[in-house]
């Protein structure tokens, strides 16, 4: 399933002009991407401007190189991925690249560098990277905004020297802009020869009196080859670069019309053992509720199984619950882990709403508790193992389970896998802007972070604490602020919640194991392990930080109330004796 369901939406006008100027040789490179469909959506439109250093040695092809690179990987980045994400990662890369090829220059700074701006527009919204001194510019009702710094210190003379570009440094700081578009919008994207020839006001100028691509046609080139020009005729003796995008609407699609794609495919009727879905047999339910319907079906000819899962028709007129359902199957096939269940191509034309996966055999984690209550450590360790490897695969793509549990985790003799992908958050949809409210579902509440109660932002390492939970409870058969957890509804009750050790209920769990629970069951998303990596390593081997001391002063505390109750009790019992002797 794709999510061509989202296509409508933004439109824009757009247009460039590069010339070597006065220079025998244009070190300036430009490049946009308008493509259509479904990169659109997930991915946007790129304008990329870059400026070779002129006193680096191949300066030209440092610039050519990083706007062509930037625009061929940014598109092949995954479809999940936020654009800061996706561009953030395909710029560190060629940044390590371009410092790479500069080694073989007895200066780095003299070999592949380049300036680099870029802007990305992509549903409603605008996305600005920037290092070195090209400029973006947005002109909006008449006032024309710089949005870049330039990245350069002036050392007299009037000449001045690039802080920050690409390929100077091994790490890369780039800037990193955010906004909201609106109808009629201007971005200008131009190199210094052109921007240090033209005051601002000038600049502003001839933006002013460029004709709306909304009634008549516009050459953009043209309008852009002319700002080049007048920064000629003032002198400019660079390379000039000039970009233009209009944005004629930003990604909106209606309510109405969003409803009408999302509902292509009618829901499934009502199903039972033996009906058939496009040569599926139902062979029975596994489980129904309010929200959607799953059923172990087979192949007609009887050759494989799969699970089926259709949406519930409480929600047939929801666009948000059926965008959502859609989204559950385009985010599984997109996330590969043997430790994920897979969503299975379809191989029949679908006549109806609903997706397909391999089916597991064996009980949920849930019902394997409810047979053993609690777990050995060695078990618990070995699947919350595998589970924080099915996890790193969500998050590899930019993406949020949100309801880790045992009843969505499968125990099966060929290791565990993660299920249901109902409350996945993913940061490349999220983007999109819609008129419909999205659904965001929340987990259960006896796991999730404390930061989805607080509508606090959300992280990796949510997904770490609801993973704590199950490892505790894996080890213990109860949960680590018993039922109390459920009933916070703000910091003040989340502060009153005391940690029980994993160990004071089972004997068997180490110190240092349950150390490592507490960590990432920390309230603050701070104190938790940076990455799931660091929490894997220390759930399979001690750290010292975790040593003795923790059971020693929680058996002394427990020793004390103990002391103290015997006392007390010893208290009521001569009050007792001494009264009976009084009475006597």
């Amino acid at each position: 399933m794709t999510l061509d369901h989202l296509t409508t939406g933004l439109r824009v006008t757009v247009g460039q002009h590069t010339s070597a100027g006065v220079k025998p040789v244009n070190e300036d490179a430009i490049g946009i991407c308008v493509p259509e469909g479904s990169s659109r959506v997930t991915k946007g439109v790129v304008a990329v401007i870059a400026d070779g250093v002129s006193a680096s040695e191949a300066g030209q092809e440092a610039s050519q190189t990083a706007v062509s690179s930037f625009l061929s990987d940014y598109y092949s980045t995954h479809d999940t991925w936020s654009v800061e994400t996706s561009a953030s990662k395909v710029l560190n890369a060629l940044n390590r690249w371009l410092y790479g090829q500069g080694q073989q220059y007895a200066s780095a700074d003299k070999g592949y560098v380049s300036t680099f701006s870029a802007v990305v527009l992509k549903s409603a919204s605008a996305y600005i990277f920037h290092v070195g001194d090209t400029r973006v510019y947005r002109y909006r009702h008449g006032d024309l905004e710089q949005i870049t710094r330039d990245h350069a210190t002036a050392v007299g003379n009037g000449q001045r020297y690039l802080s920050r570009a690409l390929g100077i440094d091994p790490s890369l700081d780039v800037d990193f802009h955010r906004l909201e578009l609106q109808a009629g919008d201007v971005f200008l994207l131009s190199s210094d020869g052109v921007h240090e020839w033209l005051a601002h006001r000038d600049l502003a100028r001839t933006l002013e009196d460029s004709p709306d691509p909304l009634h008549g046609p516009v050459d953009m080139d043209i309008r852009c080859r002319q700002i080049c020009e007048r920064a000629l005729a003032n002198g400019s003796d660079d390379n000039l670069s000039v970009q233009l995008i209009y944005v004629v609407q930003p990604g909106e699609p209606e309510q109405d019309d969003l409803l009408a794609r999302v509902r292509q495919l009618p829901f499934p009727p009502p199903l039972s053992a033996g009906h058939v879905v496009d040569g599926w047999k139902v062979v029975n339910e596994i489980q129904a509720s309010t929200r959607s319907e799953v059923y172990l079906v087979e192949d007609q000819d009887g050759s494989r199984r799969a699970v089926l899962k259709a949406p519930s028709s409480n929600f047939e007129d929801d666009a948000a619950y059926i965008e959502r359902f859609m989204v559950e199957e385009w985010v599984g096939s997109r996330v590969n882990s043997s430790h994920v269940v897979k969503v299975l191509k379809p191989t029949r034309p679908r006549q109806f709403l609903y997706y397909l996966t391999e089916y597991v055999a064996g009980p949920t984690l849930g019902q394997l508790l409810k047979e053993r209550t609690r777990l050995s450590v060695v078990d618990a360790q070995n699947i919350i193992g595998q589970v924080i490897s099915g996890l790193r695969a969500f998050h590899r793509r930019d993406v949020l389970h949100q309801d880790i549990k045992p009843d969505n985790i499968i125990y099966s003799p060929t290791g565990v896998k993660i299920i249901d992908f109902g409350s996945c958050q993913v940061a490349g949809v999220g983007e999109i802007a819609s008129r419909v409210s999205r659904e965001q579902k929340l987990g259960t509440r006896d796991y999730c972070a404390p930061e989805y109660l607080l509508n606090a932002p959300v992280s990796p390492k949510s997904d770490q604490f609801s993973l704590a939970v199950l490892l505790y409870e894996l080890l213990t058969g109860q949960l680590p602020f018993g039922d109390h957890y459920r009933k916070c509804v703000d910091e003040a009750g989340f502060s009153k919640l005391r940690y029980t050790p994993s160990y004071a209920i089972n004997p068997l769990v180490p110190v240092w194991l349950d150390g490592a629970i507490q960590r990432a069951l920390s309230f603050d998303p701070d104190q938790r392990y940076p990455a799931l990596s660091e929490f894997a390593q220390d759930i399979q081997r001690p750290n010292p930080a975790f040593d003795g001391s923790r059971r020693r002063r929680f058996e002394r505390q427990r020793d004390m109330v103990g002391w103290k109750l015997f006392a007390l009790l010893s208290i009521l019992v001569n009050m007792i004796l001494l009264l009976v002797m009084l009475s006597s």
